[in-house]
């Protein structure tokens, strides 16, 4: 990081400077240049259509690269699981990987290869997905291999054994890991029965699963009415929008539905996840907050990356540069339909878990009280500006924004405005955000570490739950 490579620097000049004959002097220091100030930012402005199935399209040229990507995305994530199909999703997803009516599994690899890309089928809490990318000249073949895999899986029950297997390693793997049990007692926590804290299925789940069940599913929630394609890079628009047309125009309608919206609950207690004899002890220090739809929400972004969202925040340079607690702290603002949280999470020698929670309760405190420098300001929106122009600078990243654009029903121009958004938050707007939506009296805090060693440090931060 930055850090130790301006240790290392310093180290070398001090070296240098012993070496030198004692008439000479070492130079003056120089401060770094300020950082420029990011651009405005521009899309190419997308063209829109929808199918007579309800499927809905954009297509936008961007890019240099004679490349091409499409992403088709489908309300038929993680979200739609019952209690009694906990990553039923997931493997229905997979098992479309394994082959359609007319391709086998490496069938499909073979076939994306030779139009110099690859195709993948994802699921997450709202969507799942089949993706693609290709050169440009074979954008229109792209779009077919992708309807082909969405449209017309074979569901082989050759395979289902074998992904069933692969999900309970994968399940086994998950629940060793103190990040992810943290994460799944931090969600069951806040959203209780519904399926955002459903993170983890049981073993007995994944084994018993059928073909059938995950044929139901595929059917209750793969279809065009809940579906959007995205297609972006170097492309001959009207064949694209042909094969499209083509490819997808048979597809069923279906109707689109949503989950229960969650009605997340979140009071000043602690929660300890037992992991006898560890060295560490993972901590997420979190609540309930605004979705992107919100019109804080921008401001609330710059907000988290003061307070512990990068490397310069509040929360790294107390916990990790002064105290030496952790090394990579981090908050983050978890986004869902509708549905946000904010959280704190960090890994802390075990033997300072409540003296990490008192330094984390110190500085948000401290930002509620004292709104950020200009120049600490600054410095968290050039990183944010910086992160905002990586996400844009290809095909798939553009994809990506418009999706999530699509998805939390954010303005048209949100990507044109978004830098001249980020430069308007002022420091008192910054401390307005931490007043407004960070409440440290309603703050859930999980702790997954040695109870016997914990126990005694965090019980003056909440009720032990």
């Amino acid at each position: 990081m930055n850090i130790l490579h301006s240790s290392f620097r310093a180290a070398l000049v001090l070296a240098a400077v012993a070496a030198l004959p004692a008439r000479a002097q070492a130079p003056a220091k120089e401060a770094p240049p300020a950082p420029a100030p990011a651009r405005n930012f521009s899309v190419p402005a997308p063209k829109t259509f929808t199918l007579p199935n309800g499927l809905l399209v954009t297509l936008v040229n961007y890019g240099n690269m004679p490349k091409v990507d499409v992403l088709l995305s489908v309300a038929a994530g993680n979200a739609y699981e019952s209690a009694a199909e906990v990553w039923l999703g997931d493997l229905t997803g997979q098992l479309m990987r394994e082959g359609t009516t007319t391709k086998t599994g490496p069938a499909i690899s073979k076939a994306a290869a030779q139009m110099g890309g690859q195709v993948n089928v994802g699921v997450g809490t709202d969507t799942a997905s089949v993706s693609g990318q290709a050169l440009s000249d074979f954008a229109a073949d792209l779009v077919k291999l992708v309807a082909d895999v969405a449209l017309h899986p074979s569901f082989p029950a050759s395979e289902l054994d074998r992904l069933k297997a692969d999900n309970l390693r994968r399940l086994s793997i998950a629940k060793s890991s103190p990040q992810q049990m943290a994460t799944a007692k931090f969600r069951e926590v806040l959203y209780g029965d519904h399926a955002y804290g459903r993170i983890f299925p049981t073993e007995q789940q994944l084994k018993g699963y059928t073909l059938a069940q995950a044929k139901a599913f595929y059917d209750a929630h793969w279809a065009a009415s809940r579906s959007r394609l995205y297609v972006a890079g170097r492309f001959d628009a009207a064949a694209v929008e042909s094969a499209i047309r083509a490819a997808f125009g048979s597809w069923k309608q279906g109707a689109m539905s949503r989950p229960a919206a969650p009605k997340p609950q979140s009071t000043r207690a602690v929660y300890i996840v037992d992991k006898p004899a560890a060295v560490q002890t993972t901590l997420i220090v979190g609540l309930p907050t605004i979705d992107p739809s919100n019109p804080d929400a921008i401001a609330l972004s710059v907000m988290n990356n003061v307070l512990g969202g990068y490397f310069s925040s509040r929360m790294t340079s107390n916990l990790r540069e002064s105290k030496g607690y952790t090394y990579s702290p981090f908050s983050q603002i978890s986004q869902r339909y509708r549905d946000a949280f904010w959280a704190q999470n960090a890994d802390v020698t075990t033997a300072v878990t409540g003296a990490s929670l008192k330094e984390i309760f110190y500085e948000i405190d401290r930002l509620q009280a004292e709104p950020p420098t200009e120049a600490e300001l600054d410095s968290a929106k050039n990183y944010m500006l910086g992160n905002f122009v990586l996400r844009n600078s290809d095909r798939f990243g553009i994809i990506n924004q418009l999706e999530a654009i699509n998805f939390h029903g954010l303005p048209a121009d949100y990507l044109n405005t978004y830098v001249s958004k980020v430069r308007a938050v002022t420091p008192a707007m910054v401390q307005q955000m931490m007043q407004k939506y960070i409440d440290d009296t309603k703050m859930t805090i999980v702790a997954v570490g040695d109870r016997k060693v914990i126990e005694e440090q965090v019980k003056p931060y909440g009720v032990i739950r």
